[in-house]
């Protein structure tokens, strides 16, 4: 059950990030029409910017749950390919525990912005004025959404590690090995040659 559930969760947060991904890509083809606009006919449509910068955050916090799950975060591993494999498993859970407990904290403190900025009905000192608790909320719901996910990683591997399923625990929130790599890189280049053949 928990597998199909980490299944719909990595299906999801996949989504988000190709959301986020046309939320970035629309906000860098309105960047570059501002411009072009202004330099050919020196006028501005205004806000390009200030958008460019809620899509960032929002695209950036959805994201975030994505990158965990695929283990593509970044981690210094010069001593721990070098460690005993209990060890490496029991660091490979602590880190994830010290992830969920900063991830805690700051979703914690985006949901005081949030608050704050729908309380005080605040909006952006720019000329579209944004109520800025609707680009903060859409960002806070990308943590929180990247909490339950940690929780539900931790839930698993805790669980792996109480029974001892050290493979389960390396896949869920180990190190990805150079070989993992490697496989992945000849997965995709596979990939292009059959595009290519079709």
């Amino acid at each position: 059950m928990m597998m199909r559930l980490l299944s719909t969760v990595r299906t999801v947060s996949r989504a988000a990030v190709w959301i986020g991904g046309a939320l970035t890509l629309a906000s860098v083809l309105l960047i570059t029409y501002d411009v072009v606009v202004r330099r050919i006919f020196g006028i501005s449509l205004g806000g390009a910017d200030e958008l460019s910068g809620y899509v960032f955050a929002i695209g950036t916090s959805w994201a975030l749950a994505f990158t965990a799950l695929s283990r593509a975060n970044v981690r210094v591993d010069v001593l721990y390919k070098h460690l005993p494999v209990r060890l490496g498993a029991v660091l490979d859970w602590l880190a994830l525990v010290c992830l969920g407990v900063f991830a805690a904290y700051l979703t914690r403190h985006a949901y005081g912005v949030a608050m704050t900025s729908w309380t005080q009905q605040a909006a952006a000192n720019t000329p579209l004025a944004t109520p800025l608790w609707i680009p903060q909320t859409l960002w806070l719901l990308g943590l929180a959404w990247f909490c339950i996910v940690l929780a539900l990683m931790l839930l698993q591997a805790s669980v792996a590690l109480v029974t001892g399923d050290l493979e389960t625990l390396r896949a869920v929130c180990g190190v990805v090995s150079s070989e993992e790599e490697a496989a992945e890189e000849a997965a995709v280049g596979e990939r292009i040659v059959e595009g290519e053949r079709a």
